[in-house]
């Protein structure tokens, strides 16, 4: 977003998909609320910048049929403190009330959502249970691990998966753990994270799309990544006007 863009705007007008040009999808940015505020999207309640924090993490677009829901997830950090864990567990419980909130239409939502579901989703899972910040050790077991795998966090990403009827476009079409080319996040080159990877980016659709998925991919192979172009679900990305895949 442009720093001269109304930081509260809503705007009206067309977009193009695979070269037909669609009518009147309403967009916005949305900001990552502070401790006293909801995760909000209601035109409504984008009224007055004060409400939101100037990180730009959610981008969401409604078209006729289906939500577009883009998402930079807060990273967990390593302590039980307002700014990590804590900040965190209020992100996680505001998503899921509008994920839930906003079962009228499917949803398909992508980004950076800063976790690894499962141990298939990372490539050392012993490794990354293990992991601590200068020795720390949290009080909470579940918080234990590094930020993104830690039980909490895979346990309240299960229970945005379940409540919100979501399923994981690429573990759909990829059942097994891929060592090569099936992650989106690899550590420092340089030291103990070498080699370590991790997937926490991701497509996550209704459950009403999942059957018209064709393909979601990662473009990264290796402990670098080479190639890394992030996740891209074409040619089976749905077309919700016509009501057939997109070319």
């Amino acid at each position: 977003m442009d720093s001269n863009d109304n930081e509260n705007e809503t705007q009206v007008g067309s977009t193009t998909t695979c070269g037909r040009e669609r009518k009147d999808p309403r967009w916005k940015y949305a900001r990552l609320p502070n401790e006293q505020d909801d995760l909000v999207f209601d035109d409504a309640d984008l009224t007055g910048a004060s409400k939101h924090e100037p990180e730009g993490r959610v981008i969401l677009a409604e078209f006729e049929s289906f939500r577009l829901l883009n998402t930079y997830v807060p990273n967990n950090g390593w302590k039980d403190e307002e700014t990590s864990f804590q900040r965190r567990r209020k992100w996680d419980k505001r998503i899921i009330e509008f994920v839930v909130q906003s079962s009228d239409k499917p949803l398909i939502w992508c980004g950076d959502l800063n976790v690894s579901h499962e141990e298939i989703d990372v490539s050392h899972p012993e490794f990354f249970s293990a992991a601590k910040l200068n020795g720390y050790v949290p009080p909470n077991q579940e918080d234990c691990g590094q930020p993104g795998f830690t039980l909490a966090e895979r346990r309240r990403f299960s229970g945005i998966l379940k409540e919100g009827k979501l399923a994981d476009a690429y573990r759909l079409l990829h059942e097994e753990k891929d060592m090569e080319g099936g992650f989106s996040w690899s550590g420092n080159p340089i030291g103990k994270y070498r080699g370590k990877r991790m997937r926490i980016d991701y497509f996550l659709v209704s459950e009403a799309l999942k059957d018209r998925i064709v393909a979601c991919e990662i473009h990264g192979r290796g402990i670098e990544l080479n190639g890394f172009l992030w996740k891209r679900p074409l040619p089976g990305f749905p077309d919700p006007f016509s009501g057939k895949f997109g070319s």
